[in-house]
């Protein structure tokens, strides 16, 4: 590959034609070589899944670029900040790949249409701990479902109980991460209030909504 220095790349893939045909293919060439090495993280090498996460994420991470050129600052080697662009690309589709067999209403609903909290409770504590933690969070069910609109009990559920990331849940749900942030927080103020009013403990119960 010919060696180019930031303003080069950024010549040669703002003009079309040749160069930038040749800027574009340099650049698949090395993300296919060394995506494979940083995403060994995640995925072992055998796996078959990532020669095609590779190629993928190389495709992807060239149209992104191409989208963000002008953002580029020049505070690093240009083929550095492609690498960044190309992880984080990686880490998101390996996120998606994670949840993509989770429904958000299947994590959210359970039959009678109010939030599903029976895997938090305590698999170890004794009958009446277990009775008294059952009596809880039906309560919590009921004030989760009353209180709160269904974009909110999605959010903190998917976000605050199941462990799903931000940007998995605001991408499924059609928004951004600062609206989904601001989604939970607005929640989170809601139950208190209501949590407070009933006389439940709240700092016990919202720390299962604050991650």
């Amino acid at each position: 590959m010919p060696e180019r220095d930031n303003q080069t790349w950024i010549k040669n893939l703002q003009t079309r034609g040749a160069d930038r045909d040749a800027a574009l293919a340099d650049l698949y060439a090395t993300l296919l070589q060394v995506l494979p090495r940083a995403l060994t993280r995640w995925l072992s090498t055998g796996d078959p899944a990532l020669e095609t996460l590779v190629e993928d994420v190389a495709q992807e991470t060239l149209l992104r670029v191409l989208d963000k050129l002008d953002t580029f600052e020049g505070r690093s080697q240009f083929t550095t900040w492609v690498y960044k662009i190309a992880v984080r690309i990686a880490l998101t589709e390996l996120r998606r790949e994670r949840w993509k067999d989770f429904s958000l209403d299947e994590m959210t609903e359970n039959s009678d249409g109010a939030a599903g909290l029976d895997f938090v409770q305590d698999g170890e504590a004794g009958p009446e701990s277990a009775a008294e933690q059952r009596d809880t969070l039906q309560h919590l069910q009921r004030i989760l479902s009353e209180e709160l609109t269904d974009k909110q009990r999605q959010a903190l559920m998917a976000v605050g109980v199941q462990g799903m990331p931000l940007e998995e849940v605001a991408w499924r749900m059609g928004t951004n991460r600062n609206a989904l942030y601001k989604l939970m927080h607005d929640a989170r103020l809601r139950l208190k209030h209501r949590l407070e009013q009933e006389g439940l403990p709240i700092e016990e119960l919202l720390v299962m909504f604050n991650r």
